[in-house]
């Protein structure tokens, strides 16, 4: 067994570090072996589906969904490998700074040739919920913390609607839309999807929201881009 020392702010922590294999855990060892027999699958049905795939990726769409584990979007919409490019984080949100955003959607229209960006919310969102009451919350707490310096933005949102004031079950469905909306509108608004558009890429961005409880996405209808031909 050896030693290795991290320094956490400023100050330095012993942590006992040895030769641990990830497969010492049932359930590391499960998911290994889950995805062996998911690559098993998989060539039995298309035997040369990943020579194909280590050959490049075309996708068409992008991703801006949440971290949740309830919402893997290859899965819910039945997609393969390879057909949709993803950016994830608290709450599916697209802030104008946000330097990694912004990196994955350059990267997507630029290099990809994505043609759709999804913004996909969801139901029973812990980003939405812990938002909404920290709009509640006086005196506001002080955005230091990571956590709560993403979630700033949505709860200024929820504070702009009105939804503060409002009852949870009223308040939540509202602002998990408004914040779909307010995400498409940013990435539309991005120097990005506007020099697309000038050099005439056909590219368009959507607003979803995905329904926990009973595994179906729902069109809000607030998609913006060119006429579809």
């Amino acid at each position: 067994m050896s030693h290795a020392t991290f320094a956490t702010n400023g100050s330095a922590v012993p942590v006992t570090a040895g030769p641990v294999t990830g497969t010492s855990f049932p359930l590391i060892a499960r998911l290994i072996s889950q995805n062996e027999q998911w690559a098993a699958d998989v060539k039995a049905i298309e035997p040369d589906f990943f020579e194909r795939s280590a050959m490049g990726q075309a996708p068409k769409v992008l991703w801006i969904g949440c971290s949740d584990s309830r919402v893997p979007e290859t899965v819910k919409l039945a997609a393969k490998p390879g057909e949709i490019f993803v950016h994830r984080n608290i709450a599916n949100q697209f802030h104008p700074d946000d330097d990694s955003a912004l990196s994955v959607l350059t990267y997507a229209i630029e290099n990809l040739g994505v043609e759709h960006v999804i913004v996909c919310g969801h139901t029973s969102c812990g980003g939405v919920a812990a938002s909404y009451a920290l709009s509640n919350t006086s005196p506001a707490p002080e955005p230091t913390a990571p956590l709560i310096r993403w979630l700033t933005p949505l709860v200024h949102l929820a504070q702009a609607h009105g939804l503060s004031s409002q009852e949870e079950g009223k308040a939540l469905p509202r602002l998990l839309e408004a914040s779909v909306k307010q995400q498409v509108r940013h990435v539309v608004h991005t120097d990005i999807v506007q020099n697309a558009w000038k050099k005439g890429r056909r590219v368009w961005v959507h607003g979803w929201v995905y329904e926990v409880g009973t595994g179906l996405v729902r069109d809000m209808g607030c998609s913006v881009g060119p006429q579809p031909e």
